[in-house]
This record gives structure tokens, sequence and C-alpha cells, in this order.
């Protein structure tokens, strides 16, 4: 007999998170696998991916890997080919361009905005058709509070992140009556290993002091948002960004 708890089961489901070999990614891509899930591990050389994908398989869990640039579509799509049907897809690569508006050529505008933003609605568009078809599916796009908390020196960073969940929303009004939710997850301060040098930085301290949790926040807790918009116990939720970020946003100061 089933449970409540059963509902965050993900048995039988296949996910792909892109960017997952190390960060948020490889914390969402874990969490998604111990709760049953079929993992598909991406980056950019299945090199790289390697450790991690033994890891996976040395727990026990199902899990493979694929490896493509985002900018190339040509790639993208023959690595998909070749995949089967992807369930549930949680977009998490992001680029950044820590620059003055004024440094930030057009073209490194577009380029940055092609990797955030572009190459998602060009991903969700090969998995779409058939978690239409299975009338079963989940999107999920990795966004963050800078989308709606803009900081000096990162315009495009923030214009693609804004419209990753301006889409989110967009899919789930098109979607919706076809079995599919498409939400969108907005991080906070995580202490991944891309940050180690803010986190030590003045302006870092400064970060956890504005944070009302007074900390950085553990990768791994990024999880916990992850499965739950991926299971079945979100099955109403739509349209939705869920942040993640220990209070930052719903506080004027702190």
């Amino acid at each position: 007999m089933s449970t409540f708890p059963d509902k965050f089961r993900l048995d039988g489901r296949t996910a792909l998170v892109t960017g997952s070999g190390r960060g948020l990614g490889w914390e969402m891509a874990k969490g998604l696998a111990e709760a049953g899930a079929r993992v598909l591990l991406h980056g950019r050389s299945l090199a790289r991916l390697a450790p991690r994908l033994a890891e996976l398989r040395a727990a026990g869990r199902a899990a493979d890997a694929i490896a493509f640039e985002m900018a190339d579509r040509a790639a993208m799509a023959a690595a998909l080919s070749e995949i089967g049907p992807i369930d549930i897809l949680i977009h998490n690569v992001g680029e950044r361009d820590r620059r003055p508006f004024t440094e930030i050529a057009a073209d490194d505008f577009a380029r940055l905005v092609d990797t955030d933003l572009s190459a998602g609605q060009a991903l969700i568009k090969l998995v779409v058709p058939g978690m239409v078809q299975r009338g079963w599916g989940r999107l999920i796009l990795v966004t963050s509070i800078a989308a709606e908390l803009a900081t000096p020196g990162a315009s495009s960073y923030i214009a693609a992140k804004a419209g990753l969940a301006a889409l989110a929303r967009a899919l789930a009004a098109e979607f919706a009556a076809t079995g599919i939710t498409s939400n969108a997850i907005s991080p906070g301060f995580f202490a991944t290993e891309t940050n180690e040098a803010l986190i030590a930085s003045p302006a870092g301290e400064k970060m956890r002091l504005r944070c009302p949790s007074k900390r950085w926040a553990e990768p791994w807790e990024i999880a916990g948002a992850a499965l739950f918009l991926a299971s079945p116990a979100a099955a109403y939720v739509n349209g939705h960004t869920l942040t993640v970020d220990g209070g930052v946003t719903a506080t004027y100061l702190s």
C-alpha cells in the first residue's frame, strides 16, 4: 500500500540535469537519483563527469552521462536522440559575465543570453513532445535571486535569469493541460566551489550578514526544492518560482 511519502519517489522516471558535474546541478541530480530516478548527468566533457557517474553507480543508483556544449544545437539534438524519453528536465547551466554594462559588447551580451536562456528553450523543445505524448513531464528552470534583486556588473546574467523565470510561467500556461508542469528554482547565496573566493572576501561576508539566516547555504540544501517540484507530490504546482535563499528576498534589511 502506497503512502504519502511515496509521492516523492521518482521510480521509473528519467531526469536530465544540465550542468550537473558539480555544484548545485550535482546536488540536484544526486537527490533525484536517491529518490529512484534514472539520472542523466550533463556537462561539456564525459571525462569530467566520469567520477560523478561512478559515485552514483557505486551507490546503486541508475545513472548515465551525456556531453555537449549548450551553444551547439546540433550536438544537443544528437545527444538527446540517443538517450530515450526524458520525464524531468532541470535546466541548471548558467554562465556569468561580471563586468559593468558599458564594457559588455552586444555580441557578448547575446552570447551569454543564448547560453543561459535560449539554449534552455532549445532543449525544452526537444523534450516536450515526448512529455506531451506520455501525458507527464516536469520542466524546472534554475534562475537566481538576481533576477529580482539586481546588482551592478551582471546585466546579461540578470536579464537571462529573469527571462528563465518568465519562460517557466509561459510554459506553465501553455502545457498544463497536457500533464506537464513548469516551474523555476531561485537560489540565493550557496557555498559552491565556484563561490569559494567570494565567500572568503569582504563582499562574501557582507552577503552572509545580509541573509536573515546569517550563513551561506550548503549546496545539498537545493536538492529538496528540486525533488519536490519533480515529484508527483507537486502535481498542482505550476508556473511558480520556488526561492531558496534563507530569507534574503523576504527582507528589506537584516
